[in-house]
């Protein structure tokens, strides 16, 4: 079978989605790869590279749709709002498309992908589980979008992270403040670490409260309870707003305080809570931070602006979106990893195996033979469910 890597076309998208390293691994699975020439360029990977792995250049992007029985994108249509419906007088029926697809936007995107009749999986639905964790596209994402995230509020912040003993005496260490501590909430706490700042950081699932300290993190408690924390695939579950309103009452003052917010919380398929509101910003020392990694789902700082960073209060709210793609060569690594052992679990002998009583296969299966048959994106758009043996 041929894998084909078309070049990314959302704006400023600096990543690929294979490497050059993983092409050797695919051909042991009988995996021929075909990348548009150039696709690598921008993330330090040139054609050169990928044509001593044993990797073919296809001279445009229509030639990799072609020649693909399966396509591998980092942001496919869905995920690309911008351009990606480019893409769909490309797709051929019964080919295979991987990437991010954002499967619970919206409704007429899902069904246009689906009535392409390409095979659709989204790596943003792989379960979170120990067999699949090597798959895990999205934690690797986050892990290093929560790295970037620290970066981009030193190089904002007029501050200095660590404490320093000078000439001019000493110089306290900056005060950061996580709010959501998954993949990338733990990421930023550990880099914030490493930088020399004073971190704290809040959840509300309060079994992170061990791996917070043991990044050397302070974890704050707040004397209030959610209900029912954690879905089964542990990520976290949207509260009523009664719960939120108390939540960022408690949280006024340790915002105050802070030199650094940055915010992680988001809700799959659902807007990104509010947990720090305009009044909480005008209580921050001017100069103070907030970068808002949920800026994309509407963010969770009620002042931010997807995509451009504000000054209000003094404070600098920072909405840039595609953190990760603002480090493209060990992204694209980190994320050609976990889709070369997503292929070498469906590909078997050169042959793809579709297995529907494989968690990992029909949790990400998004659409087939013209329909959208994935059971949570179709109750989450309000499609009524499919017959047992349509899925």
């Amino acid at each position: 079978m041929i894998v084909g890597v078309p070049k990314e076309i959302y704006p400023g998208e600096r990543r690929v989605a294979l490497v050059p390293a993983v092409i050797p691994n695919l051909a042991k699975a009988g995996l021929e790869v075909v990348i548009e020439s150039g696709a690598g360029t921008d993330a330090g990977y040139p054609d050169s590279a990928y044509t001593e792995k044993g990797a073919k250049i296809a001279a445009d992007r229509r030639a990799v749709f072609s020649t693909a029985d399966i396509i591998v994108q980092v942001l496919c249509y869905g995920a690309n709002d911008i351009n990606g419906r480019d893409d769909v007088a490309l797709m051929k029926r019964d080919q295979v498309l991987i990437g991010f697809l954002r499967p619970f936007g919206a409704v007429d995107v899902a069904q246009q992908i689906a009535q392409t009749g390409v095979t659709a999986f989204s790596v943003e639905l792989m379960p979170r589980t120990t067999r699949a964790q090597n798959m895990d596209a999205l934690s690797s994402m986050a892990t290093v979008a929560g790295y970037k995230a620290v970066l981009l509020a030193a190089d904002t912040s007029p501050r200095l992270f660590p404490m320093l003993t000078t000439a001019a005496g000493t110089i306290t260490p900056a005060r950061i403040f996580v709010i959501g501590v998954g993949v990338a909430g733990l990421q930023a706490i550990a880099t914030g670490r490493r930088l020399g700042a004073v971190v704290s950081a809040y959840d509300m699932r309060p079994a992170v409260k061990e791996q917070v300290q043991s990044l050397g993190g302070r974890f704050v408690e707040l004397p209030i309870e959610a209900k029912n924390a954690q879905d089964a695939r542990g990520y976290g579950t949207a509260q009523d707003e009664t719960f939120y309103a108390r939540q960022r009452e408690l949280l006024t003052k340790v915002v105050a305080e802070s030199d650094v917010i940055i915010t992680t919380a988001v809700i799959p398929g659902k807007k990104a809570p509010v947990l720090v509101t305009a009044d909480m910003v005008k209580g921050m020392a001017p100069g103070s931070i907030i970068i808002d990694m949920a800026a994309e789902r509407g963010g969770n700082c009620e002042l931010t602006q997807t995509g451009k960073t504000v000054i209000e209060h003094g404070v600098s709210i920072v909405g840039k979106i595609n953190l990760a793609g603002s480090v493209p060569y060990h992204a694209s690594q980190m994320y050609a990893r976990n889709l070369t052992n997503y292929l070498s679990y469906m590909v078997k002998q050169g042959k793809l195996t579709l297995n529907m009583q494989d968690e990992i296969m029909r949790e990400t299966l998004v659409s087939r033979a013209g329909e959208i048959v994935n059971a949570r994106v179709r109750e989450y758009l309000k499609l009524p469910a499919l017959a047992a043996s349509s899925q």
